[in-house]
C-alpha cells in the first residue's frame, strides 16, 4: 500500500512539475510585442541589461533601449514614442522645476547610487555640503579653496531635465541651484558624456550614479563619508534617489511582464546589485 501510494505521489509530482514547465515555457513562447524604453541615461546601464536577459526567454518580444534624460522619458511616453519611460524621479509627482505628469503609473524598479567624480589624479578626496555649493554657484572656482592644486576648476554639469542634476541638487547641495552661467561651467548632455568630460580634464568636476564610476574618475567623499552601496544602506550617504518605470496607465502585455522582470527579486538581487544598484528590499 505505501508503495503504491509513494509510486502515485511520485506521478502527481512529475506531471505538475512538467505542466508547470510546459506552462511556463508557452507564456514565453506566446509573449510578443514592442517594448520601447527612452528616458534616463542613469538607469542605462540597468535597462541595458534587462532588456538582453529578458529577451533570453522572450524571442518574440522585440526591445529598443535608449538614454538620454530623465525628462525624455515621461515627455516620451506621453507623445506615443516609447512604452516606457525611464526617470529618476517619480514623475507623476511635482519637483523643483517640473509639474507632475499626468496619466502616468510610476513603477519603482532601484535605489540609484549618485557620487561627486573628479578626476583619479585630483588629490581632492573629501568636499562638505557647502563647498559643493560654493563650487556650483561659482562661488570657489579654484582647486586650492578646497586643498587642491592652484588651478581653475572646471564645473561639468547635466541640463535641466536630468534625473541626475535633480537628485544632485536636492541630495547633495541641500536644494541650491546649479549656476548654469557661471564662466567654468561646461555641460554634459549624458552621463556618459560626464564622465568623458571628467576623464578628460584633470581638474573637472562633475556628478554621475555609481555604475559609471570606474577607469580614470573617482568617487569624491562626501562630508566625510564614501560614496559607496554600504554606507548608503546603513544610512551614512545621502545622496542616492530611486529609479522608476513610467507607464501610461497600468502596462500591459510585453511591458507588464519587463517591468516585473526588472522588479523580480533574482535581477534584484543578482544582476541589479553587480551593477551598483541597490535592490529596493535592501533599503530600510
Amino acid at each position: 500500500m505505501k508503495k503504491l501510494t509513494l509510486l502515485v505521489l511520485s506521478f502527481a509530482l512529475l506531471f505538475g512539475y512538467s505542466f508547470g514547465v510546459q506552462e511556463s515555457t508557452a507564456s514565453a513562447k506566446t509573449l510578443s510585442g514592442k517594448i520601447v524604453v527612452a528616458g534616463s541615461s542613469a538607469l542605462l546601464p540597468l535597462t541595458q541589461q534587462a532588456a538582453k536577459e529578458f529577451k533570453k526567454t522572450n524571442h518574440k518580444v522585440s526591445i529598443s533601449v535608449s538614454g538620454s534624460s530623465s525628462i525624455a522619458g515621461p515627455q516620451s511616453v506621453l507623445k506615443g514614442s516609447a512604452t516606457i519611460g525611464a526617470s529618476d524621479w517619480d514623475a507623476t509627482k511635482p519637483v523643483p522645476g517640473f509639474k507632475a505628469f499626468e496619466g502616468l503609473v510610476a513603477h519603482k524598479i532601484a535605489v540609484i547610487p549618485f557620487a561627486t567624480i573628479v578626476h583619479k589624479d585630483n588629490k581632492v578626496k573629501n568636499l562638505t555640503t557647502k563647498q559643493l555649493q560654493d563650487i556650483y554657484t561659482g562661488k570657489i572656482k579654484n582647486w586650492k579653496d578646497v586643498g587642491g592644486d592652484d588651478q581653475e576648476i572646471v564645473v561639468v554639469t547635466r541640463s535641466v531635465g536630468s534625473g541626475t542634476r535633480v537628485n544632485y541638487i536636492e541630495k547633495a547641495l541641500n536644494g541650491v541651484d546649479i549656476n548654469d552661467k557661471s564662466s567654468n561651467v561646461v555641460k554634459a548632455g549624458k552621463s556618459g558624456e560626464m564622465v568623458t568630460k571628467v576623464q578628460e580634464n584633470k581638474y573637472a568636476i562633475g556628478y554621475v550614479d555609481l555604475p559609471y564610476v570606474k577607469g580614470n574618475i573617482k568617487a569624491v567623499d562626501f562630508n566625510g563619508v564614501a560614496a559607496t552601496v554600504e554606507n548608503i544602506k546603513n544610512g551614512k550617504y545621502g545622496i542616492w534617489g530611486y529609479g522608476y518605470l513610467l507607464t501610461k496607465g497600468q502596462p500591459k502585455a510585453a511591458d507588464k511582464a519587463f517591468i516585473e522582470f526588472i522588479q523580480s527579486a533574482k535581477f534584484q538581487k543578482n544582476t541589479a546589485a553587480k551593477l551598483k544598484f541597490i535592490p529596493l528590499s535592501e533599503m530600510k
